[in-house]
């Protein structure tokens, strides 16, 4: 009996001593959100902390690779944190690789996001210069124009005197042979 009890005493203690599983996803989406929500300097300190504890074990390259997604720029390095996750990124396995398929997504959307909005504003400012050059090509076409009827005007007052100097000089002649 008394090596019941010494085993029992054991085996509780034993179970005292063990910490409970932590699951390290959960523990890396923490620590993420909180660098997130923490000042700028603490963020670049969290960032230069998994960059010291290296890429070796899956945990740390996940953990390094969430920081340089989420955190916000200039510490953002998503090509990097792509990188980082495509070794770990398994759809199929639970756990990290789960969570690393799923961050990777996301960061490939954000980078074709990004991509079609880059596009988008070059095309944007490519059409914001041709309307330029339209408008200016209008306006000097309207210029043209103005001049070419200043013009036309001026020729049609120098007829219309010289037709009123024939008809003068014809009223003169008639006024001369009466």
């Amino acid at each position: 009996m008394r090596r019941l009890v010494v085993l029992a005493s054991l085996a509780l203690a034993a179970c005292a001593t063990v910490q409970p599983f932590v699951n390290p996803v959960d523990a890396i989406v923490g620590d993420a959100v909180a660098a997130a929500r923490a000042p700028a300097a603490e963020q670049a300190a969290a960032l230069a902390r998994a960059q010291q504890a290296g890429i070796a074990t899956p945990t740390d390259r996940l953990r390094l690779a969430v920081l340089l997604a989420t955190l916000p720029a200039p510490l953002r390095n998503e090509s990097r944190a792509a990188e980082l996750l495509e070794p770990l990124a398994d759809p199929a396995a639970p756990g990290i690789g789960r969570f690393a398929a799923l961050l990777s997504s996301q960061i490939t959307e954000r980078q074709r996001l990004a991509r079609d909005l880059e596009r988008q504003s070059r095309e944007a400012e490519r059409l914001a210069r041709e309307h330029e050059r339209t408008a200016r090509e209008h306006e000097r076409s309207d210029k043209e124009r103005d001049k070419r009827e200043e013009a036309l005007k001026q020729q049609l007052e120098a007829l219309r005197a010289i037709e009123r100097g024939i008809l003068e000089r014809d009223e003169k002649l008639r006024k001369k042979q009466k």
